[in-house]
């Protein structure tokens, strides 16, 4: 009897282990960059890595056309909020998976201390605080994947990718191309095509490019 409950807590050990560390790897894998829906949907934030800080800008517009009319710089009021940079320079905290810095209320003009914390692969928390107090927060839900660390950290700095020393190779002779299919006409004579994206890599958006490290 005594053996089996030794088995028991021994198994009990193991398997208490591994859901521990199961739950660390999840937390570690979360990334925050990509695209986010905010918690009342009325637009996606894209987030990225930027000269080694997180920024998101606004990258859908539930209703498009908005501008930053509240912004109490009067030379910003006029820009549109599409592209507006959301979050603001936030750098990761030592020992966690979490990144600090500012958030801007586009509904009220101002910006707040703000947390950005992946709860899961699909959710990120975001809490935002005035003067360290009056808190308060929502949930973001992932709509596109994690974005790549961008070449755009440099390029926005006006430094383009060299090659040093290597020698061109070659061309190959190109291999014969086969017909594109033909595009499905719409009503009207339209063809359809994929959506563009207004906003893009937003590491060379001109308020996160020229921002001052």
């Amino acid at each position: 009897m005594l053996h089996c409950q030794r088995n028991f807590l021994r198994t009990a050990l193991v398997c208490s282990a591994f859901l521990q560390a199961a739950g660390l790897s999840a937390a570690i894998a979360a990334d925050p960059t990509g695209d986010w829906r905010v918690a009342d949907g009325v637009a996606n934030i894209r987030v990225a890595q930027c000269n080694g800080s997180m920024w998101g800008a606004v990258a859908w517009e539930k209703t498009p056309g908005g501008h930053d009319t509240n912004n109490p710089d009067v030379s910003k009021q006029s820009r549109p909020t599409l592209g507006m940079p959301i979050l603001i320079d936030m750098k990761k905290k030592p020992g966690t998976e979490q990144w600090e810095g500012q958030v801007y209320n586009a509904k009220d003009g101002q910006s707040y201390s703000a947390t950005i914390t992946p709860i899961s692969n699909d959710e990120l928390d975001i809490k935002g605080c005035v003067l360290g107090f009056l808190c308060g927060g929502e949930t973001w839900t992932r709509v596109a994947p994690p974005i790549p660390s961008s070449p755009a950290n440099s390029m926005a700095k006006g430094v383009g990718p060299k090659t040093v020393g290597v020698a061109p190779k070659a061309a190959a002779p190109a291999a014969p191309k086969s017909p594109a299919p033909p595009a499905v006409a719409a009503k009207g004579g339209q063809k359809n095509a994929a959506p563009a994206d207004p906003v893009g890599d937003i590491c060379l958006l001109p308020d996160i490019a020229g921002f001052a490290h």
